[in-house]
């Protein structure tokens, strides 16, 4: 007769020991002592092992594979990179435009900004080629001063140049070029690169 404390089971239960005896069953033996349990419980720890070891392994491979494929990939892509730029630089920018050629466009421009801006390129290309040729000095000005005295046969019109340019960079918007002085100014530099075979 069922009392109080008796543990009643119903239908909706969970019958822990019904299932380990089906998975015993299951695997072979009908072994329900400690024993039994502990030996299959062992089994299992090792098939799982096993299981994830080969699992790590595989992991382990694909990733190799996965590392090599996206290798081979990026080269493929960066080869394909390199050849569109090649392309690219063919049919858009094979030529360069020197610095001089930038200034003879400004010169010819219509904008008077531009003719400031060419001036004052063809006034940095004239520092460059004074430093080049050994004169010395820090600024444009003082290698014309030391020109002065050495075999510079264009000296007059690098400084008339050189005193425009001065004056552009001095005075800004008050000081008016037109495009007669860029021109002139331009054929003054000119002259002192020609001197120097530039």
């Amino acid at each position: 007769m069922a009392d109080e404390n008796d543990i009643i089971f119903n239908q909706y239960s969970v019958d822990i020991a019904g299932i380990l005896r089906a998975v015993l069953e299951a695997v072979g033996t009908n072994d329900v002592t400690i024993e039994g349990v502990l030996g299959f419980l062992e089994t299992l720890w090792g098939v799982a092992v096993v299981s994830l070891l080969l699992l790590a392994l595989l992991s382990l491979i694909g990733y190799i594979y996965a590392a090599i494929r996206f290798n081979q990939l990026a080269e493929v892509e960066y080869d394909g990179i390199r050849a569109m730029e090649a392309k690219y630089a063919e049919l858009f920018g094979g030529k360069k435009t020197s610095r001089f050629a930038d200034i003879e466009a400004h010169v010819l421009s219509s904008n008077p900004n531009d003719w400031k801006l060419a001036i004052i390129e063809a006034d940095i290309e004239l520092e460059k080629i004074l430093k080049g040729a050994g004169y010395p000095g820090s600024t444009l000005g003082e290698m014309l001063k030391a020109a002065r005295s050495g075999s510079m046969q264009t000296i007059d019109d690098a400084w008339a140049a050189h005193l425009v340019r001065n004056k552009i960079a001095h005075q800004g918007a008050d000081f008016v070029v037109t495009k007669k002085i860029a021109q002139e100014t331009i054929t003054q530099y000119r002259r002192v690169f020609a001197e120097f075979g530039t």
